[in-house]
């Protein structure tokens, strides 16, 4: 267990009970954890169905994963266990919404996760007038979290938002700058959005989200396991980030930009390839453990 806790609160990212169990024993706490439907789909559980020639129905698939969560919620702390709505792009904020009240009373510490478009912001603002606690995934840029701080203004609980980073590093752009971008501009606001590093592949982006002071970051279970076995390091004053990618070529900057965190959250661009490209990647992996319609 790390002598100086880091005062990023640090979740892992997966779907794997036991997993969470080892880390959380490994690093002697666990202050929460991120689900979506990929981790799902590879729960060693559900892989062992599949394997056999088993597919879900609707009904199983939520039941298998409220059975995870469950079994995650008493090993992790107060930063909760975030659970993924399936949305697709034609999914209506209100059918976001209908998932995420259910999921909410699955285990008393839920963040539900919705996507950073236009119907999961709907949904959020519906949600935090609910006092349900959520989390904007799939965020690449600085105007999808101003959005988020719009449109969960005068949410009772934390609200978190979660850029991913790992995926803009793998297209040559330098994703530790949108984290740093999103907490100057939540400067001038009131701190109910937490910012939540995610997508971390590395050391050096655990340690720059410490150095930038996110107050969440989650990463893998081998992520974290190398970091324990680094002796649990913290940024010192003479820690530099090195933005260069897998093969040390530089990663392109994300230059800031100057957003009115006061304007309708309507008004900000949502737009962003990634964002889509991931809302497909977990339609296709929740669709994986399906068994075709009658």
């Amino acid at each position: 267990m790390p002598t100086n806790r880091p005062a990023t609160k640090i979740l892992i990212d997966g779907g794997d009970p036991e997993e969470t169990r080892r880390i959380r024993d490994l690093l002697g706490f666990l202050d929460g954890q991120t689900t979506n439907p990929t981790f799902v789909a590879k729960n060693p559980e559900v892989q062992r169905r599949m394997a056999s020639g088993y597919k879900l129905s609707v009904e199983e698939q939520k039941q298998e994963y409220k059975q995870i969560v469950e079994r995650i919620s008493p090993l992790v702390g107060s930063a909760g266990v975030s659970i993924e709505v399936f949305a697709d792009f034609d999914t209506t904020a209100e059918q976001m919404l209908a998932q995420g009240e259910e999921m909410f009373t699955w285990i008393p510490n839920a963040y539900i996760k919705y996507p950073c478009i236009r119907e999961g912001l709907r949904a959020a603002k519906m949600s935090v007038e609910r006092n349900m606690r959520v989390n904007m995934t799939l965020c690449f840029s600085q105007s999808q979290a101003a959005a988020v701080y719009a449109a969960t203004k005068g949410s009772k609980e934390p609200v978190y938002v979660s850029p991913f980073i790992g995926r803009l590093d793998d297209r040559g752009d330098n994703g530790m700058q949108v984290v740093r971008n999103i907490k100057k501009m939540y400067e001038r606001g009131d701190g109910h959005v937490h910012v939540l590093a995610a997508s971390l592949r590395t050391i050096d982006h655990l340690l720059y989200a410490f150095e930038l002071g996110a107050e969440l970051a989650t990463a893998p279970a081998k992520i974290l396991e190398e970091w324990a076995a680094s002796k649990y390091p913290l940024p010192g004053e003479n820690f530099v980030y090195a933005a260069v990618d897998s093969n040390q070529n530089p990663l392109r900057p994300i230059p800031y930009k100057e957003l009115n965190l006061d304007a309708p959250w309507e008004s900000f661009d949502l737009k962003h390839e990634l964002t889509d490209k991931g809302i497909r990647k977990f339609v296709d992996d929740y669709k994986s453990t399906l068994a075709p319609a009658a």
